[in-house]
């Protein structure tokens, strides 16, 4: 049940400057992603990425409240972004902020373009994400673990999200910077990566990069997201055993529990009209 990537001491010739945990500028930090942790959700993923700590949960699809937003014709992603009192140096207040909502938004709207949403008309999918540590990075991290969980969960996908940020330090672009190179850097920049589509799904900016900067920084983006790919296939193949198709039910199940309540009539089995898997016919299961 778990996808690891280790550090690697080597240098890259052209990080001439260095960087201070003796990373080239294009090496990731170590990751470890496990999936199906939690018994009481639908779907589950812990992270460790650096000293990141993150729990992702997946819940649903479920009848939305009464005075709760949905769509018509398809199901409605929200995705829940918390961090711990105790997740960094300074105690947090365990209140909502304005961070806290704006990422949110953007980690809704991510997820919502790799769900199958038509599939579950009229319904919501809840992600909650908490921080349990942070150490830069959350919202790539995060996203990584909630892409995850939607797949443990048995949610029909397009493919898995994978996120990373790339940084400018030094004058240099930097891959998944930590929190020293992100205080005193002099821009962030986190993508997250719609596979095998290849569709960036999240794309932000903080601080200033020249477009010619931009585009190197995208394919550096790119690369280390083909990186994280690769370890949630891995926690997802461990868990499963390579067998996609054992987790497409469940979300099924629950949507036509929820339809025939809703309906007063018999159990309604949406995936009769369309029988394809959660994710494409690939051996490792997570395409």
């Amino acid at each position: 049940m778990v996808g690891m990537l280790m550090f690697g001491d080597e240098r890259m010739g052209s990080d001439s400057k260095g960087r201070h945990d003796g990373r080239s500028n294009e090496k990731l930090r170590g990751i470890t992603i496990k999936a199906g942790v939690q018994g009481s959700a639908d779907g589950s993923a812990y992270i460790e990425w650096g000293k990141n700590k993150v729990m992702a949960s997946a819940y649903g699809p479920r009848a939305p409240m009464t005075d709760e937003k949905y769509h018509d014709a398809k199901a409605k992603v929200n995705c829940t972004y918390t961090m711990a009192p105790f997740s960094v140096s300074e105690r947090k207040r365990a209140r909502r902020d304005r961070r806290s909502t704006e990422i949110s938004k953007v980690l809704s709207e991510a997820l919502q373009c790799s769900v199958r949403a038509e599939r579950f008309p009229r319904s919501v999918i809840d992600v909650e994400v908490l921080v349990l540590d942070a150490d830069a990075g959350t919202r790539c991290a995060c996203l990584t673990a909630a892409s995850v969980a939607l797949a443990d969960a048995g949610i029909p996908l397009y493919g898995l999200v994978s996120a990373c940020s790339v940084g400018k330090a030094k004058g240099e672009l930097i891959v998944d910077p930590d929190l020293e190179e992100d205080q005193k850097g002099e821009a962030d920049m986190p993508v997250g990566v719609l596979s095998p589509s290849g569709e960036i799904v999240l794309f932000q900016m903080d601080g200033l990069m020249v477009k010619g900067e931009i585009e190197e920084a995208l394919k550096m983006a790119y690369k280390a997201c083909e990186e994280v790919l690769s370890l949630q296939r891995d926690s997802l193949v461990s868990r499963f055993g390579g067998q996609g198709l054992s987790v497409r039910r469940p979300a099924h199940r629950r949507y036509g529990e929820y339809r025939s309540y809703r309906m007063g009539s018999a159990r309604v089995e949406p995936w009769k009209e369309d029988d394809t898997p959660v994710w494409d016919e690939d051996p490792e299961g997570v395409d």
